[in-house]
């Protein structure tokens, strides 16, 4: 069986063997940046689930100075670099890193990733827009349309999902694994919707050579900041506002660059089409805006109008039920005693009265008893017999959403006592 949780310091060398198969900027390949996003992430998780006044902004807890994620690098502190961008949205944002267990081996197999709000006022978030510019000779009667790239400064402050990997050889599970690892964040939004934006955005990667390297940062990104791929990337852990300064705030005519480069814009590699698929099919879409390093589009949903958020509810937990009654996939959480997040997705029986039933080993796996309050999306039907069902049919099922009942909001706590 598998088990979503949220990220622990055990789980840092596991993690880092997968950072260095991507080029993830949420997911650097760098222990000590690792180990310190997952301390800030637990203190944003038992902020969320217990309503810890202790977490405050920049990393601090109870007047203690946090750490840094960059203060593990010379002099790239955010008071050295006037750090921007992911790394300084970091320590001013909740963060909230999920890891997808094994239960059986105890082992790691992925993780994902949720930023409450990416960059803001004073330090934002950078992509290009894109428009069509129209050009007419009357004397030649000759026209042309190009496209046209301008730097965007973004100080809304959105909430970004990212930092989604899971080791190759669980890819294509019967279980779906990575989309368990995409949908629990929507189901964690849908449960705690306060802590997030009204916007939602994903920045898709653009497609990379084999050596990981990108052809549209080559003959675009590369002649105004004289770093290579590998190396811009890195440094943005640190600091975006070398992005800000070098690149130009001009528009660039998209025209001007060899077809190589213009094939990539907007694109993604073959191993994030199905991650681009999901989450158009939950309602994100691509608003001509690109990444300004790999040109990768960037897809965005308002929120309330994302499926699994919508029909995210909290409900009471049930007696145990037969396997044979648990009828309808769903993704269920809970929080325990000490605060800590646990969600499964599995078969459920869910009741006309709001109260939800699962099978005793999916109980014990979130350490809930009858009565516990849980967190409830459901899915759709489940794969004949039971357990952890194949297919997820329910990405646009409404199913019996409807009959989960809705917390008042006076109550929306964990139902474990605080410590």
């Amino acid at each position: 069986m598998f088990l979503m949780r949220r990220a622990k310091v055990e789980d840092v060398p596991t993690l880092l063997k997968l950072a260095k198969m991507v080029h993830f900027i949420n997911l650097p390949a760098d222990k000590d940046i690792i180990g310190d996003k997952i301390s800030w992430s637990r203190q944003c998780f038992l902020k969320a689930t217990r309503g810890d006044p202790a977490v405050g902004k920049a990393g601090t807890s109870k007047g203690k100075p946090g750490k840094n994620a960059a203060t593990n690098s010379p002099s790239k502190s955010a008071a050295s670099t006037g750090q921007s961008g992911l790394a300084s949205a970091v320590t001013r944002s909740d963060l909230f890193m999920f890891a997808l267990e094994d239960t059986e081996s105890g082992g790691v197999l992925g993780t994902s990733q949720i930023i409450s709000k990416m960059g803001g006022p004073g330090h934002p978030n950078v992509s290009f827009a894109l428009h069509r510019k129209e050009k007419f000779s009357t004397s030649l009667q000759v026209g042309a349309t190009h496209t046209v790239a301008k730097l965007v400064l973004d100080e809304s402050g959105p909430t970004e999902i990212g930092g989604l990997i899971l080791q190759p050889s669980y890819r294509g599970h019967k279980a779906k694994l990575g989309r368990f690892l995409s949908l629990v964040r929507f189901h964690f939004v849908g449960l705690h919707p306060r802590l997030f934006s009204d916007r939602i955005i994903a920045e898709m990667m653009g497609p990379l050579t084999p050596d990981g390297h990108n052809t549209l940062w080559e003959y675009l990104g590369r002649r105004f900041i004289n770093l290579t791929y590998p190396e811009a990337d890195n440094f943005c852990q640190y600091s975006k506002e070398f992005i800000i300064s070098l690149l130009p705030h001009e528009e660039i005519y998209l025209t001007l660059l060899p077809p190589e480069a213009r094939s990539v814009i907007a694109e993604v590699g073959p191993e994030t089409i199905p991650a681009r698929r999901l989450l158009e099919k939950l309602g994100f879409a691509y608003k001509n805006q690109i990444d300004v390093f790999d040109g990768g589009p960037m897809l965005e949903c308002g929120t309330k109008d994302i499926s699994i958020v919508k029909r995210t509810r909290f409900a009471t937990l049930g007696d145990a039920a037969e396997v044979s009654e648990c009828r309808e996939l769903a993704m269920i959480s809970h929080v325990d005693h000490d605060g800590e997040f646990r969600c499964v997705n599995v078969p459920a029986k869910i009741g006309r009265d709001g109260t939800v039933s699962l099978a005793q080993e999916h109980m014990s796996l979130l350490q809930a008893e009858p009565g516990a309050e849980i967190g409830v999306t459901p899915m759709g039907e489940p794969a004949p017999g039971g357990g952890l069902a194949a297919g997820e049919n329910g990405v646009a099922a409404q199913s019996s959403a409807s009959s989960v009942a809705k917390r008042p909001k006076s109550s929306r706590r964990s139902a474990a006592p605080r410590r």
